[in-house]
């Protein structure tokens, strides 16, 4: 005789079971990947609102050099505007004898270009001389802490890292959600969840309405 089947078990029961290992999924992996961020995050956003307590001592470094008449050569005619991008072989030469990325846009006049380069934590020009060729360049550098202020405000880092944190972002977003559920369906079991999330919401609400004019 053939043992009697096991009672299959409640189908609610199996889909609350595979939705919650889901959440826990998602819960860690969104943790994992947005960890280092939120601490970064969290480090500069301390910084950032004590920035008139920390102070830095800018370190600016100033360069000389002179283009050669072929690479001169190569400038041509102003663009429309007064504004525009160096030609390559302008920028090539730049980027090779100083420590600036030459493909933004420059302000072209009769006399002299001028190209910002500004950066994380400092900032920076190169100036070319259109009829000698000298080149100048003056590179400030205000510290690692003004460094990663900037890479929290994304201030003139770029492309790649503006990317970085829209997936950041999306990450704290899905760790938040998933974070939200599962609280939900554990409050039954752990009375202070819903105290604990409202006052998350009250405190900084109160303060704004009443401290924020």
């Amino acid at each position: 005789m053939h043992a009697p089947p096991s009672p299959r078990p409640p189908v609610k029961k199996s889909r609350k079971s595979f939705w919650l290992k889901q959440l826990h999924m998602w819960h860690w992996m969104s943790s994992a990947v947005s960890l280092i961020g939120l601490l970064l995050f969290a480090v500069t956003g301390f910084t950032l609102n004590h920035a008139a307590d920390i102070e830095a001592a800018p370190v600016v470094a100033q360069k000389t050099a002179q283009m050669p008449q072929a690479v001169l050569g190569t400038l041509g005619a102003d663009p429309a505007g007064g504004k525009g991008a160096l030609p390559r072989p302008v920028a090539a030469w730049v980027e090779d004898h100083f420590p600036v990325s030459a493909t933004g846009e420059a302000e072209w006049s009769a006399d002299e270009i001028y190209l910002p380069a500004p950066r994380p934590g400092g900032d920076g020009w190169v100036a070319i001389d259109r009829a000698s060729g000298a080149v100048s360049s003056e590179i400030t550098d205000r510290g690692w802490i003004s460094y990663l202020n900037d890479l929290h405000k994304g201030r003139n880092s770029g492309g790649e890292w503006s990317l970085f944190i829209d997936v950041f972002a999306f990450a704290c977003l899905i760790f938040a959600f998933t974070g939200l559920v599962l609280l939900w369906l554990h409050s039954a079991k752990r009375k202070s969840t819903w105290p604990l999330v409202g006052a998350g919401l009250i405190l900084p609400a109160a303060v704004a309405i009443i401290f924020i004019h």
